[in-house]
């Protein structure tokens, strides 16, 4: 005999599933912190290794991995071993993100994995995995198709920079590129700026003319935005 509840409410959706993440951090103490942080915040993690050759084997025998969190600096020279691993991965299989991390700021490293496509693709310092919460939201942003570069990258770019065409730029537009390196969208921008979203799209727009852009999708102009001040820094 079937018993009825007598309640008319729709079950409970199902909890969203977390990015499934592979790690690769040459320490293993900092590995497997990161690792249980993250899987307290919901990520699944499908593999931890401590080095880019660990790392590619790991994403061909994870065909279900969402994101991997690299560490720029790994074995045996720790040098780019990382950035080079992650821009392999972006070209040969584009479905996965790569978030990159980095003890110190190194430019060339963000214009790399930058150029090796538009989405999924983000370079944070490792200071910033002390603040869980919005490491999680930058994580989930990377393994959902976004892009982000820290804060502290984009700044000492911006100060670094030497492509004339960006002195064109008025000092708002320069905070609207700033933030919008961090990959957030217009109304993200608004928010942090504390301005309107009709004020940022015609910042956006006075940026793309200013940088001679010409006429690509929009989206594709926002990232040659950000691109065209990495590209211009020092290479260090």
């Amino acid at each position: 005999m079937t018993v009825y509840s007598g309640s008319s409410a729709e079950p409970a959706p199902a909890p969203e599933r977390g990015p499934r993440v592979i790690i690769a951090e040459d320490s293993v103490l900092l590995r497997s912190g990161m690792a249980r942080l993250l899987e307290d915040g919901g990520v699944e993690i499908v593999d931890q290794v401590g080095d880019a050759d660990a790392l590619l084997r790991a994403v061909q025998d994870h065909p279900e991995v969402d994101l991997c969190l690299v560490d720029i600096r790994m074995p045996p020279t720790f040098s780019e071993e990382g950035i080079q691993a992650g821009v392999t991965i972006r070209r040969t299989h584009p479905e996965v993100a790569v978030l990159l991390l980095s003890q110190h700021v190194v430019s060339r490293y963000a214009a790399d994995l930058l150029g090796s496509g538009s989405s999924k693709v983000g370079y944070l310092l490792k200071d910033r995995v002390a603040d869980i919460d919005e490491f999680l939201v930058v994580l989930r942003r990377v393994a959902g198709g976004g892009a982000a570069i820290d804060p502290e990258v984009v700044s000492q770019l911006l100060s670094r920079h030497r492509d004339s065409a960006m002195d064109r730029l008025t000092p708002r537009e320069s905070e609207v590129l700033e933030v919008m390196a961090q990959g957030l969208n217009n109304a993200g921008i608004a928010s942090r700026l504390t301005v309107t979203e009709r004020a940022v799209e015609k910042h956006i727009r006075s940026i793309f003319t200013k940088l001679d852009l010409g006429q690509d999708d929009h989206d594709h102009r926002r990232v040659q935005a950000v691109l065209r001040y990495l590209r211009g820094t020092d290479r260090t």
